[in-house]
């Protein structure tokens, strides 16, 4: 999969920075880690981040004109946390937003391995995505008992492998001036 990258933006009134921690790598990146232009101008005052790049347009208040920042660098480095919190949106990223008992990506859902009627929890290690009608179809029942297997067995995942599935998935819109910052699936230049 290529990532495209667009000189323009598609609406001129919406500039986003790409926020980077303090070692020049994105906070996340799904969702990537943007600020609006607001936002970042309001850090660059407070002397709270770096600006590395800049857009061609400008702000301008009564006594001075700005160029809007494109990427910007905290200068304090926020460290991340070892594991991510367990939430929908969490455990879509580490499933790849698929179904894993069919491979669907459409209707998920999320199914209790071993279900809660025979003791299951509702943990990393007991949920895993699913689509509407393999949930059905798997019921209350176990694996065993449905036939029916993940295709990877639930996992309590990393920050840093949440961080690298959500490298898989670049937003529609990348402006030319992240690209030194966003390490997709681009081809390098020889």
């Amino acid at each position: 999969m290529g990532v495209n990258f667009t000189p323009h933006l598609p609406n001129p009134d919406t500039c986003p920075a790409l926020v980077l921690n303090a070692d020049y790598r994105p906070l996340s990146y799904f969702p990537l880690s943007l600020w609006n232009w607001q936002t970042a101008l309001k850090a660059v005052f407070l002397d709270r981040v770096s600006i590395l790049s800049n857009y061609d347009r400008e702000v301008h208040s009564p006594s001075m004109s700005m160029p809007l920042p494109s990427v910007i660098a905290l200068k304090k480095y926020v460290r991340q946390p070892k594991y991510p919190a367990f939430t929908r949106f969490n455990l879509f990223l580490r499933d790849e937003f698929t179904c894993q008992y069919c491979g669907a990506t459409e209707e998920l859902t999320f199914d209790h391995v071993i279900p809660r009627s025979q003791g299951g929890r509702t943990s990393w290690t007991n949920i895993t995505a699913a689509c509407a009608p393999c949930n059905l179809r798997k019921g209350g029942r176990t694996p065993e008992e449905a036939h029916m297997y993940p295709m990877r067995r639930p996992i309590r995942p990393t920050a840093h492998e949440l961080h690298e599935h959500g490298r898989q998935f670049p937003p529609n819109y990348l402006h030319e001036s992240w690209r030194d910052f966003l390490y997709w699936d681009a081809e390098l230049e020889r």
